[in-house]
Protein backbone atom coordinates (compact mmCIF):
# COMPACT_ATOMS: atom_id res chain seq x y z
CA UNK A 1 0.00 0.00 0.00
CA UNK A 2 2.89 2.27 0.92
CA UNK A 3 4.25 2.46 -2.53
CA UNK A 4 0.76 3.37 -3.73
CA UNK A 5 0.67 5.80 -1.81
CA UNK A 6 3.64 7.28 -2.46
CA UNK A 7 3.81 7.26 -6.60
CA UNK A 8 0.27 8.60 -6.19
CA UNK A 9 -1.55 10.55 -3.10
CA UNK A 10 2.35 12.86 -2.37
CA UNK A 11 1.92 14.11 -5.96
CA UNK A 12 -1.75 14.93 -5.55
CA UNK A 13 -1.04 16.52 -2.16
CA UNK A 14 1.69 18.88 -3.68
CA UNK A 15 -0.07 19.98 -6.70
CA UNK A 16 -3.35 21.14 -3.74
CA UNK A 17 -5.40 18.66 -5.54
CA UNK A 18 -8.77 17.56 -3.78
CA UNK A 19 -8.56 13.78 -3.86
CA UNK A 20 -9.87 10.80 -1.43
CA UNK A 21 -8.85 7.14 -1.95
CA UNK A 22 -11.56 4.56 -1.94
CA UNK A 23 -11.61 0.68 -3.37
CA UNK A 24 -9.32 -1.78 -1.75
CA UNK A 25 -6.71 0.78 -0.60
CA UNK A 26 -9.59 2.86 1.99
CA UNK A 27 -10.83 -1.18 2.66
CA UNK A 28 -7.33 -2.12 3.95
CA UNK A 29 -7.05 1.18 6.03
CA UNK A 30 -10.29 0.33 7.69
CA UNK A 31 -10.41 -3.44 7.81
CA UNK A 32 -7.46 -6.28 6.84
CA UNK A 33 -4.42 -5.82 4.31
CA UNK A 34 -4.63 -7.77 1.04
CA UNK A 35 -2.83 -7.54 -2.02
CA UNK A 36 -3.48 -4.98 -4.76
CA UNK A 37 -1.87 -3.37 -7.83
CA UNK A 38 -4.22 -0.12 -7.76
CA UNK A 39 -5.43 2.76 -6.31
CA UNK A 40 -8.71 3.97 -6.27
CA UNK A 41 -9.16 8.00 -5.95
CA UNK A 42 -11.96 9.94 -6.09
CA UNK A 43 -10.77 13.65 -7.55
CA UNK A 44 -12.65 16.90 -7.15
CA UNK A 45 -11.30 19.02 -10.19
CA UNK A 46 -12.09 22.11 -11.78
CA UNK A 47 -10.95 22.89 -15.31
CA UNK A 48 -8.10 24.96 -13.89
CA UNK A 49 -7.37 21.83 -11.89
CA UNK A 50 -6.37 19.43 -15.16
CA UNK A 51 -2.97 21.59 -15.65
CA UNK A 52 -1.77 20.56 -11.92
CA UNK A 53 -2.70 17.30 -12.44
CA UNK A 54 -0.88 16.76 -16.03
CA UNK A 55 2.22 18.59 -13.89
CA UNK A 56 1.56 16.26 -11.27
CA UNK A 57 1.79 13.25 -13.17
CA UNK A 58 4.80 13.92 -16.02
CA UNK A 59 4.81 12.16 -19.25
CA UNK A 60 8.19 10.50 -18.47
CA UNK A 61 7.10 9.21 -15.75
CA UNK A 62 3.25 8.02 -16.24
CA UNK A 63 0.62 7.62 -18.60
CA UNK A 64 -2.44 9.81 -18.15
CA UNK A 65 -5.01 10.86 -20.64
CA UNK A 66 -4.28 13.88 -22.47
CA UNK A 67 -5.95 17.30 -21.29
CA UNK A 68 -8.94 17.34 -23.07
CA UNK A 69 -9.95 13.77 -22.74
CA UNK A 70 -9.17 14.67 -18.66
CA UNK A 71 -12.01 17.59 -19.49
CA UNK A 72 -14.28 15.83 -21.41
CA UNK A 73 -14.55 13.18 -18.55
CA UNK A 74 -14.33 16.13 -15.70
CA UNK A 75 -17.82 17.81 -17.38
CA UNK A 76 -19.32 14.26 -16.89
CA UNK A 77 -22.69 14.86 -14.42
CA UNK A 78 -21.72 11.11 -13.12
CA UNK A 79 -19.06 8.01 -13.77
CA UNK A 80 -16.33 10.62 -15.43
CA UNK A 81 -13.28 8.07 -15.67
CA UNK A 82 -9.59 7.64 -16.60
CA UNK A 83 -6.58 6.10 -15.19
CA UNK A 84 -3.18 6.75 -14.15
CA UNK A 85 -0.56 4.39 -15.15
CA UNK A 86 3.35 4.62 -13.22
CA UNK A 87 5.18 3.24 -16.00
CA UNK A 88 8.16 2.04 -14.25
CA UNK A 89 6.04 -0.12 -12.06
CA UNK A 90 3.21 -0.37 -13.53
CA UNK A 91 0.89 0.82 -11.07
CA UNK A 92 -1.97 1.97 -11.62
CA UNK A 93 -4.82 4.70 -10.25
CA UNK A 94 -8.54 4.67 -11.32
CA UNK A 95 -9.68 7.90 -11.10
CA UNK A 96 -13.10 8.63 -10.55
CA UNK A 97 -14.19 12.09 -11.22
CA UNK A 98 -16.57 14.06 -8.17
CA UNK A 99 -19.17 15.32 -10.71
CA UNK A 100 -22.49 16.02 -9.51
CA UNK A 101 -22.71 12.94 -7.87
CA UNK A 102 -24.15 13.53 -4.62
CA UNK A 103 -22.30 10.31 -2.76
CA UNK A 104 -18.90 11.76 -4.01
CA UNK A 105 -19.70 15.03 -2.33
CA UNK A 106 -20.96 13.63 0.81
CA UNK A 107 -18.25 11.44 0.77
CA UNK A 108 -15.74 14.41 0.71
CA UNK A 109 -17.44 16.37 3.19
CA UNK A 110 -17.14 13.36 5.78
CA UNK A 111 -13.50 12.32 4.41
CA UNK A 112 -11.18 10.89 6.83
CA UNK A 113 -7.56 12.23 7.10
CA UNK A 114 -5.15 9.28 8.72
CA UNK A 115 -1.43 8.62 8.49
CA UNK A 116 -0.25 5.57 7.20
CA UNK A 117 3.83 4.97 6.66
CA UNK A 118 4.19 8.61 7.17
CA UNK A 119 1.91 10.04 4.42
CA UNK A 120 -1.30 11.62 5.49
CA UNK A 121 -4.13 10.57 3.34
CA UNK A 122 -7.44 11.88 2.75
CA UNK A 123 -9.82 8.51 2.76
CA UNK A 124 -13.50 8.20 1.73
CA UNK A 125 -15.70 7.29 4.73
CA UNK A 126 -15.85 3.80 5.29
CA UNK A 127 -19.78 4.14 4.83
CA UNK A 128 -18.41 5.39 1.37
CA UNK A 129 -16.40 2.23 0.43
CA UNK A 130 -18.78 -0.35 1.53
CA UNK A 131 -21.97 1.26 -0.69
CA UNK A 132 -19.25 1.65 -3.62
CA UNK A 133 -18.22 -2.61 -2.62
CA UNK A 134 -22.02 -3.48 -2.67
CA UNK A 135 -22.64 -1.78 -6.01
CA UNK A 136 -18.92 -3.53 -7.49
CA UNK A 137 -20.22 -6.69 -6.20
CA UNK A 138 -23.69 -6.41 -7.90
CA UNK A 139 -22.57 -5.33 -11.20
CA UNK A 140 -19.20 -7.95 -11.74
CA UNK A 141 -20.22 -10.31 -8.56
CA UNK A 142 -16.82 -10.59 -7.22
CA UNK A 143 -16.39 -12.07 -3.88
CA UNK A 144 -13.56 -9.70 -2.94
CA UNK A 145 -16.06 -7.13 -2.25
CA UNK A 146 -17.75 -8.71 0.28
CA UNK A 147 -14.85 -10.16 1.77
CA UNK A 148 -12.97 -6.45 2.07
CA UNK A 149 -16.64 -5.47 3.67
CA UNK A 150 -16.57 -7.99 6.24
CA UNK A 151 -13.20 -7.18 6.98
CA UNK A 152 -14.19 -3.28 7.80
CA UNK A 153 -17.25 -4.76 10.36
CA UNK A 154 -14.97 -6.89 11.91
CA UNK A 155 -12.73 -4.01 12.52
CA UNK A 156 -14.48 -0.86 12.58
CA UNK A 157 -18.21 -2.39 12.90
CA UNK A 158 -18.92 -0.19 15.66
CA UNK A 159 -17.06 3.33 14.74
CA UNK A 160 -19.47 2.94 11.35
CA UNK A 161 -22.70 5.21 10.95
CA UNK A 162 -25.47 3.13 10.37
CA UNK A 163 -28.14 5.20 9.87
CA UNK A 164 -26.13 6.22 6.45
CA UNK A 165 -25.81 2.70 5.40
CA UNK A 166 -29.45 2.26 6.53
CA UNK A 167 -30.72 4.27 4.39
CA UNK A 168 -28.57 4.76 1.21
CA UNK A 169 -28.09 0.26 1.24
CA UNK A 170 -31.96 -0.12 0.22
CA UNK A 171 -32.23 3.08 -1.60
CA UNK A 172 -29.72 1.78 -4.08
CA UNK A 173 -31.15 -1.47 -3.96
CA UNK A 174 -28.45 -3.43 -2.40
CA UNK A 175 -29.81 -5.31 0.57
CA UNK A 176 -29.08 -8.63 -0.74
CA UNK A 177 -25.34 -8.15 -1.29
CA UNK A 178 -25.62 -6.19 1.83
CA UNK A 179 -26.73 -9.61 3.47
CA UNK A 180 -24.15 -11.34 1.81
CA UNK A 181 -21.58 -9.42 3.28
CA UNK A 182 -22.80 -10.18 6.79
CA UNK A 183 -22.59 -13.83 6.07
CA UNK A 184 -19.20 -13.50 5.66
CA UNK A 185 -17.23 -15.11 8.72
CA UNK A 186 -14.26 -13.40 9.07
CA UNK A 187 -12.88 -15.36 11.35
CA UNK A 188 -12.10 -18.16 9.23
Amino acid sequence: MTELLEIFIKPLAHHGLDYLVTGSVAAMAYGEPRLTNDIDLILDIRGTDVAPLVAAFPAADFYLPPPEVIHCERIRPQRGHFNIIHQQTMLKADVYLAGSDPLHRWAFEHARHLEIDGIPVNFAPPEYVIIRKLEFFREGGSEKHLRDIAAMLAESGAELDHEVLNRQIPERGLDAAWQRANEIDFGC
